[in-house]
């Protein structure tokens, strides 16, 4: 009967699922904003599925560097002091400060324009070391004919970004020459800091047709001052982040970021789970949501085509 009573133990053991063990996942943003805080809850989502839940086995460690550089840098050193089980990094600056802070911690990075240009690493496919992550460069063609087709008679983009901000100024270079391809001028004005992001927004005014910004967490933490400018001068604001849309800027074609956050969990989990980073390639986000805002592009004098309304995912009223 022992025997007997003993196996069936050793059955049940076996169909259960493995019990996770106690973790530690630090996160850090540049900033926050709605975008980057649905990749935080995207990847905090898929640990606690797969049984690392937060107060339990998993210490869910989470510090915004509010926009500033130095402080992205103090904060990548102290995670690397607290050796955590992994960092994961969301955004291209913080994502530099934790890669140049540590050579042993595991890094999976998140929401990553060019991870190639930032120097993260030097193979998509074989990263090496101990970074991997997720790339969420933008559909930049996607982008301009959206906004051809929106606003027919556009001939000059205005590109606001910050110049200090590696994937902005990446996504710089792919812009100008999808431009071209399209037949389209573009205008650049930068802002470094969000104290400026509306002053650069008005730099455009007479020097474009149209405003677009990119996933540059800069500009976009002070989103509000670019609609502000976009409304009193009628000048249609387009923007690569759907989580901009509901904002105040008119169409946004591009990741949703909680998916984007959800696939970087996946990988954290396959990280915790013994897999070297290093030989897990870098992987481009998946999915793409095409969100409009009929309310904002009356503000800004544009009438939404029927075309782009009938294959919306969301339409904002």
């Amino acid at each position: 009967m022992r025997s007997i009573l003993l196996a069936l133990a050793a059955t049940l053991a076996l169909s259960l699922p493995a019990k996770a063990d106690n973790v530690t996942v630090a996160v850090t943003a540049i900033v926050e904003h709605p975008a980057l805080d649905a990749a935080r809850k995207g990847v905090l989502d898929v640990l606690t599925a797969a049984g690392y839940k937060e107060g339990e086995n998993l210490k869910f460690v989470f510090e915004s560097a509010q926009g500033n550089p130095a402080t992205a840098a103090q904060i990548a050193r102290q995670f690397a002091g607290d050796e955590p089980n992994v960092i994961v990094p969301i955004s291209t600056p913080s994502a530099q400060a934790v890669v140049s802070a540590t050579r042993d911690i595991p890094v999976v990075f998140t929401a990553v324009s060019d991870p190639l240009g930032a120097q993260l690493v030097k193979n998509m496919d074989k990263p090496g070391g101990n970074v991997t992550g997720l790339s969420d460069m933008s559909p930049v063609a996607e982008h301009l004919a959206l906004i051809k087709e929106i606003v027919p008679k556009v001939k000059t983009i205005g590109y606001l970004y910050n110049s200090g901000e590696a994937n902005s100024v990446s996504l710089l270079a792919v812009l100008k020459a999808e431009a071209e391809k399209a037949g389209l001028t573009v205008v650049e004005s930068a802002a470094t800091k969000s104290a400026e992001v509306q002053g650069a927004a008005r730099a455009l005014v007479g020097r474009a047709d149209a405003i677009y910004i990119p996933t540059d967490n800069t500009i976009i933490s002070a989103l509000e001052g670019v609609v502000a400018v976009a409304e009193e001068s009628k000048l249609p604001l387009f923007t690569a982040d759907t989580d901009s849309v509901s904002r105040g800027s008119i169409a946004a074609l591009g990741f949703n970021y909680y998916d984007v956050g959800k696939q970087t969990g996946e990988i954290v989990v396959r990280v915790l789970k013994g897999e070297n980073p290093g030989d897990i390639a870098v992987k481009t986000a998946a999915g793409s949501d095409l969100v409009v805002n009929k309310a904002a592009a009356a503000k800004m004098g544009v009438t939404l085509p029927e075309s782009v309304l009938s294959r919306a995912n969301k339409v904002i009223e």
